[in-house]
């Protein structure tokens, strides 16, 4: 096998992790699979110097919106500039190793799935979800944040009738035909949601590999909160059949 990963890293205000976390994704050796990486970062307007560190980076493509739109729209602009046969979307913090990387593509190439989603929340591979569902919470993490997840996963069970450890994960990965025929439309953090229910509902199949996680404070940039939970419902309600 060979080919290129395109990796779309949407940014929004992110100066003091962009330029770390671009070194770890160049950094990221995919040669055992034949793979090279395309990396395209999405910068959402930003009012800081994101931009400015991001272009001082020869080996990646700089996209600059001129107005801020939300992460989704970020991401659909990364997922039509992409070129390669496989599409990654990672978050602009270092909430998420790159290193993570190799396992996910290791299991796309291997079991022939369509998407594989890197899961904070399978600490225990092959216990079941309720042993992982009980034990996966992370140091640092908010106990909103975690069961806000957590709770996501019966969402999605419920409107798609498919169990993901992990639906809200800001490490995906997909065949590049997998996201090609989809007509994305949302524009926030429910993109993710949007993209997994019309996914499903197209009968493709999603992977998931455990992943690391160091989760970062509200004080430290993140975010998504309540309102993302609610759009995140009415997101895979709206696209339960696609």
């Amino acid at each position: 096998m060979s080919g290129v990963l395109s990796v779309i890293v949407p940014a929004y205000n992110e100066e003091r992790f962009i330029g770390e976390l671009l070194t770890r994704v160049l950094a990221v050796d995919l040669s055992r699979f034949r793979v090279t990486t395309e990396v395209i970062v999405v910068d959402d307007c930003s009012s800081d110097d994101t931009a400015d560190i991001a272009s001082g980076f020869d080996a990646v493509t700089l996209l600059e919106r001129r107005a801020n739109g939300g992460k989704g729209m970020a991401v659909r602009d990364g997922i039509r500039r992409a070129t390669g046969d496989f599409v990654m979307i990672q978050d602009a913090d270092l909430e998420y190793d790159p290193r993570d990387y190799v396992p996910m593509l290791e299991m796309l190439l291997r079991d022939g799935v369509d998407a594989v989603y890197g899961s904070r929340y399978m600490r225990y591979p092959g216990r079941g979800p309720l042993r992982n569902l009980l034990s996966s919470k992370h140091r640092g993490q908010s106990w909103p944040a975690y069961l806000g997840g957590q709770s996501l996963s019966g969402v999605a069970l419920l409107f798609t009738g498919r169990y993901l450890t992990d639906t809200v994960t800001a490490l995906k990965l997909f065949r590049r035909e997998a996201l090609a025929d989809l007509e994305l439309e949302t524009t926030g953090f429910e993109l993710d949601h949007e993209i997994t229910a019309k996914i499903l509902a197209a009968g493709r199949t999603i992977g998931e590999v455990p992943i690391g996680y160091a989760p970062r404070s509200r004080e430290e940039g993140k975010k998504i909160g309540f309102g993302d939970w609610v759009r995140a419902l009415r997101t895979f309600a709206r696209y339960r059949k696609g």
